[in-house]
């Protein structure tokens, strides 16, 4: 598969800079949900590049140095806990994508945005929304590792406030690991209150 090809297109028609934006942490149940937007210049090479959860986290790191290093531009987007139990992860993924891209719009023209998936109602810049995108489009794949990277960091920071949780290994979501921890501990910050697992326990303090 060339993962160029969705860039290609839009070179064709004379685009120049394209983002690339995905999202990582719709499924734990601790944390931010990241997002990362991400530029790559036409001539941008690294061989293995694909869907961060693909990679192992030794390459994703590896990659990481690498992307930023070498990116036009690049930012990323955070909404936290307390706002997903709000507005729900969905729209949460969504507008931490705007946030990210938004960001990078002050670095640069940003012509188009390519999403994993996601559409962007309110991007008043022409969007593509690729199914599985973060395996098809490369600068899709970039932005998956910057947020990736990102987000498992501000986890093994967590890990280390409390590393009763184990949450560098688990990086917040719910492993059986991650379960009895809470079983055990309780609740710390930053626990999304809408969640199942999270929802059942506060649920049951109260009775």
């Amino acid at each position: 598969m060339d993962l160029w090809a969705y860039e290609k297109e839009l070179y064709k028609k004379g685009i120049e800079y394209i983002g690339g934006t995905d999202e990582v942490g719709r499924g734990p149940l601790i944390g931010n949900v990241v997002a990362a937007c991400c530029v790559l210049p036409k001539n941008f090479k690294l061989d293995g590049l694909t869907d961060s959860k693909k990679l192992s986290e030794k390459k994703r790191n590896e990659f990481y140095d690498y992307i930023i290093e070498n990116a036009l531009a690049y930012a990323v987007g955070e909404v936290t806990p307390q706002e997903i139990d709000e507005i729900n992860i969905y729209e949460a993924s969504r507008k931490a994508m705007m946030i990210a891209i938004d960001k990078v719009r002050k670095q640069l023209n940003l012509q188009h945005v390519l999403t994993d998936a996601m559409p962007l109602p309110n991007l008043d810049i022409p969007h593509t929304p690729i199914i599985k995108g973060d395996a098809k489009s490369i600068t899709i794949a970039a932005a998956s590792v910057i947020a990736k990277v990102t987000r498992d960091r501000e986890m093994y920071e967590l890990d280390k406030k409390h590393p009763e949780y184990s949450f560098g290994s688990h990086k917040g979501y719910p492993t059986k690991k991650h379960l009895e921890a809470i079983n055990k501990y309780g609740l710390i910050d930053g626990y999304r209150k809408t969640y199942g697992p999270v929802e059942k326990i506060l649920k049951e303090k109260k009775q």
